[in-house]
Formats: C-alpha cells, sequence, structure tokens
C-alpha cells in the first residue's frame, strides 16, 4: 500500500512517502486550521505538493498536524486533503501530540513529551492517549521548550545577570538591544518564536555554569510540572521528541536519573517513528 504521511507545524510540512521501492521525502508550507480554510489547502497541496510526488498512486494518507486535536479541525483539514487527493478513500487526521507518541511508543506503553519550539506530554496506553496536561502555550507555561529556555537567555541578557563574557558573546551573536527585544515580543507576530531563536545560544555556551542552570532548570521545570502530574511516570519509560530535546538530551538522561524516571528513546523528528508506526 502506498501511504503519505504528513508532519505539520505552523511554519512547514514534512510529507513522506512510503510503500513504494523507496521512501520520498518532501517538504510544504506549513498547514494550520486556524489560519487555513479548506480550499486553501487544497489550493497549496495542488500547487506544492502534487507536482512533487509525481504520479504517486496514495491509497491512504495520515496527517498529523499543529492545531488538529478537536473534531472541527480535523474535518477542515481532511475536507482540504479530500480536495486534492480525490481519489484516496482513506484519510486519517491526528494532533501533534498523537504523531509524538505513535513515534515514541509505538504500540507500546509510554508517557511521550514535545520539546520544541512549544511542550506538551501525554500518557499513551499503546492505543490511544489517555491522559494530557493542559499545555497553556508560552506565556502561560510551555516549561522546558525553546521558548521557555529563549525566555528565560533573554532575562539574563537584559537583567545583565551573565557575566561579562556572555553579555558579550550574546551581543556580538545578536546585535540587538533592549528595545528591539521588546518590540518583537509585544508588538510582533509569532513571538513564541522569536523567544526560541535564542535557544541555540545555549548550545553554542555549553559548560559556562549560567547556561548549564538555564538548561538544567528549564528542563526540571517541565518534569516537575507536568510529568509529575502522571501516576504512570514512574511505571512507564518516558521519551521526547523535539528539537529542545534532540539537543539536551544528556540533561534529560541526568535529570531523569535523579528523579528515579526511566528514559526511553529521544528523537530530533517525529517522522522517522512515524514511518517506522506506518509500516
Amino acid at each position: 500500500m502506498i501511504q503519505l504521511i504528513a508532519d505539520s507545524g505552523a511554519t512547514k510540512t514534512t510529507w513522506s512517502l512510503i510503500g513504494g521501492a523507496r521512501t520520498k521525502t518532501v517538504s510544504t508550507a506549513g498547514i494550520s486550521p486556524y489560519f487555513f480554510t479548506a480550499a486553501d489547502i487544497t489550493a497549496l497541496l495542488q500547487k506544492d505538493l502534487l507536482p512533487k510526488l509525481k504520479d504517486a498512486q496514495v491509497e491512504a494518507i495520515h496527517f498529523y498536524g499543529t492545531g488538529c486535536a478537536t473534531k472541527e479541525n480535523q474535518q477542515l483539514v481532511k475536507a482540504g486533503l479530500k480536495g486534492a487527493f480525490k481519489g484516496v478513500k482513506k484519510i486519517s487526521v491526528e494532533s501533534d501530540l498523537t504523531a509524538a507518541a505513535r513515534a515514541l511508543c509505538g504500540h507500546d506503553k509510554g508517557i511521550a513529551c514535545i520539546l520544541g519550539t512549544g511542550s506538551n506530554s501525554c500518557v499513551y496506553n499503546g492505543k490511544k492517549i489517555v491522559r494530557n496536561n493542559p499545555a497553556p502555550g508560552f506565556i502561560l507555561g510551555d516549561e522546558g521548550s525553546g521558548a521557555y529556555l529563549g525566555k528565560k537567555t533573554v532575562q539574563y541578557f537584559i537583567y545583565q545577570t551573565f557575566d561579562e563574557e556572555l553579555q558579550h558573546r550574546f551581543q556580538l551573536k545578536f546585535n540587538t538591544h533592549y528595545r528591539e527585544i521588546l518590540q518583537h515580543v509585544y508588538k510582533e507576530p509569532w513571538p513564541n518564536r522569536y523567544l526560541a531563536s535564542f535557544t541555540p545560544f545555549l548550545s553554542e555556551n555549553r559548560g559556562h555554569y549560567m547556561v548549564e542552570n538555564i538548561i538544567e532548570d528549564g528542563l526540571s521545570d517541565f518534569i516537575t510540572t507536568h510529568l509529575y502530574k502522571y501516576p504512570e511516570t514512574w511505571k512507564y519509560p518516558i521519551h521526547f521528541v523535539g528539537s529542545v530535546a534532540w539537543h539536551f538530551k544528556d540533561v534529560l538522561k541526568d535529570l531523569c536519573s535523579s528523579f528515579e524516571l526511566s528514559m526511553g528513546q529521544v528523537l530530533q523528528s517525529p517522522m522517522p517513528g512515524l514511518i517506522r508506526y506506518h509500516q
């Protein structure tokens, strides 16, 4: 069976075509049901995706995306997919958290965590999500995420908590100032992405005790705020997906050990796991 798998965020969608001689992976713009109508989705796919797939005879589509946790948004995306793939009868639309759970846990029980620009978590029973702590976004939550770590990094710069060396490195890398930062955070779109853009500074300055403190405190906040709410946390392996989890997996490993938790696998992207799941 030729299957098409989509992993969609607000800015980028990764598509993998499986079931043929080899897996084919292509990208298009992100698809969010909050900003697209069904007609918009159909038009985007007809213009940017179908030509890349050429004459592939797709028999099933599995779409995972941001904003796709509600039935209403799932139906909207499904309608857009049907408009572009008129002959495909099997189309499923699920949330990005379901993508994480299936990619990380497969058909086994486990705790699935997203640590990317934002953060989320759930308890997965091998078939479906059975428990999910609220994820109120970067203003009220997103502990352990890129936006959360980036916000703390910016605070250290603005308050001049960084020592002279780190202040200099920060200014040299970003060439910014207090008022420009406020403009981006309070006046311009996607402040969460803007804040997350400062997180690579932490990766580039590993070993400095202030940097290590920001990373460890941010990830520890995720564990105590979210994973501690699940009784299953001490029964199941805990898996992670996302850029933050990938780049700071050594810190996650140490924290899980200190909290006496069983750490599972860490993926940078859910797509490899989703391919395994659907194969």
